[in-house]
């Protein structure tokens, strides 16, 4: 997929190509009762695609210029990823002034709200499992850090980012402030990027 525009001009991407009115059928028109958060990307909605696949949509705010970057960003650099640890994005919508990420959806939304949201929705999370998150969230690192094709630093690792799928598996998202490793000697780096 390649696309056209101010800030995505010529992007070749490996990810699917969803259009506005699939969008929407599987969000009810973005319902409000299907928002299941908000970033500083925009809102995230859940849905079901006419074949039964469950997704999340990122909806990027109009108002951010710096949104457009960091959307750009998150499709190149998850797009060519592929890991049981790394949310699998499955496509994007580029429509009108509409900006759209679709991932798959987890189940149970992000670690930070499964230990510190309101009491009805925190999980109880015993150490076995807590353990299973933290060593899973350590080999998304590597994998990003050593292992892919690309080297990439998150710089943005926080329990927000951090998803949990049914079975409380975690999957590293928010790739808008990744950037390539391009310094093949450290990994050090005193730049302050995320929240």
């Amino acid at each position: 997929m390649v696309f056209y525009g101010t800030d995505l001009k010529g992007l070749d991407l490996q990810t699917g190509s969803f259009n506005l009115r699939q969008i929407k059928a599987a969000t009810n028109n973005f319902d409000a009762a299907n928002k299941i958060g908000e970033g500083g990307f925009g809102p995230v909605y859940k849905g079901l695609l006419s074949d039964g696949t469950r997704i999340a949509v990122k909806q990027l705010s109009s108002k951010s210029k710096q949104g457009n970057r960091e959307f750009v960003n998150e499709i190149g650099m998850i797009s060519a990823l592929q890991h049981p640890h790394l949310v699998k994005l499955y496509g994007c919508c580029v429509e009108g002034d509409q900006l759209l990420l679709v991932y798959e959806y987890m189940e149970n939304n992000n670690l930070a709200r499964a230990l510190f949201g309101l009491e009805e929705c925190q999980l109880k999370l015993n150490w076995p499992t807590r353990h299973k998150i933290c060593v899973g969230i350590a080999r998304g690192l590597v994998f990003l850090h050593e292992e892919s094709r690309l080297k990439i630093v998150h710089r943005d690792i926080k329990a927000t980012n951090v998803l949990l799928d049914e079975n409380l598996n975690p999957k590293i998202s928010d790739f808008g402030l990744a950037k390539l490793d391009e310094e093949d000697n450290t990994h050090i780096s005193t730049r302050i990027a995320g929240t």
